[in-house]
């Protein structure tokens, strides 16, 4: 049986941990998470486990990367459940603060994002998240001083964004993106699938299908737009309300027309009841 994974919540024992790892000579790796932790999350730990000695797990409910309007209140909180989940892997530390931790009172500062947070994706639908998740993962790879950080490519805007954040501001920490996790018929493990009722688990296949079907139609030589309309339409007629479903340059999120613009990433999402889901995909034979 696995030892119990130990929880920290202050920024003093966390850091007391990395500095003891780097003095006997080891690698960290960092996997930041809000928690509710399903398989997709075990095998970011996995993949940080392949570059670093230890894994840190956080664990944090991030107030500041939800709207006004968005689930902040009910995003499920699961700790003990994700620290046995965490033990079954080895994890060697969770670091689960407190909110006034990690914005203390007087808190005023926020990362204000450019670049791939502008793509007219997820911002456009969420304008506050990414300056919320900026400011976060740069409070949490500051605190830790990792190595190596991993995080999931279901969150593909997002993985940009951090990127950029790291080279951008001189963050030492390499930023490691790791492929998304899918169920059996290829919906993408998310925290938030637990809101899916019966009926809307049974149609939220669609979402990847149609993805998978438009990629298909762009490499067998389908003009762009007409092969993201097309799947757009498909999703639409399975009962999901489409924010966007768009193909744009897997590396920078410019729009693109051809095969010939660069890789191509497929990036959709689309609310299916009350509940909004995101995928995307790489356009490769």
């Amino acid at each position: 049986m696995n030892a119990k994974t130990p929880v920290v919540g202050a920024v003093d024992e966390l850091r007391r941990y990395v500095r003891a790892r780097r003095a006997a000579g080891e690698r960290i790796g960092l996997v930041p998470t809000m928690g509710a932790l399903h398989a997709g999350h075990l095998s970011l730990v996995d993949a940080a486990r392949q570059a670093a000695d230890r894994v840190v797990i956080t664990i944090f409910v991030n107030p500041a990367q939800f709207g006004p309007n968005e689930d902040f209140a009910r995003y499920p909180r699961t700790l003990a459940a994700d620290v046995e989940k965490l033990c079954s892997v080895a994890a060697d530390l969770v670091f689960a603060p407190p909110v006034d931790e990690i914005y203390p009172p007087g808190f005023s500062t926020k990362v204000v994002l450019e670049g791939p947070a502008t793509a007219d994706l997820e911002d456009r639908f969420r304008p506050t998240h990414f300056s919320g998740v900026a400011t976060v993962v740069t409070k949490l790879l500051n605190q830790a001083q990792a190595d190596v950080a991993v995080f999931g490519e279901k969150d593909y805007q997002q993985l940009l964004v951090i990127k950029r954040l790291a080279r951008d501001l001189d963050i030492a920490t390499e930023i490691v993106g790791a492929p998304t996790l899918r169920e059996a018929d290829g919906l993408a493990m998310s925290s938030r699938n637990v809101y899916l009722s019966g009926e809307d688990r049974a149609r939220a296949k669609e979402l990847h299908g149609a993805l998978s079907e438009a990629a298909r139609r762009i490499l067998a030589g389908e003009n762009i737009g007409a092969a993201t309309a097309g799947a757009g339409a498909a999703v639409a007629d399975a009962g999901f309300e489409v924010d966007y479903l768009e193909a744009r340059h897997a590396e920078t999120l410019a729009p693109v027309s051809s095969l010939a613009d660069g890789p191509i990433r497929l990036l959709a999402a689309a609310k299916l009841g009350a509940t909004r889901l995101i995928d995307n995909i790489a356009v490769q034979s």
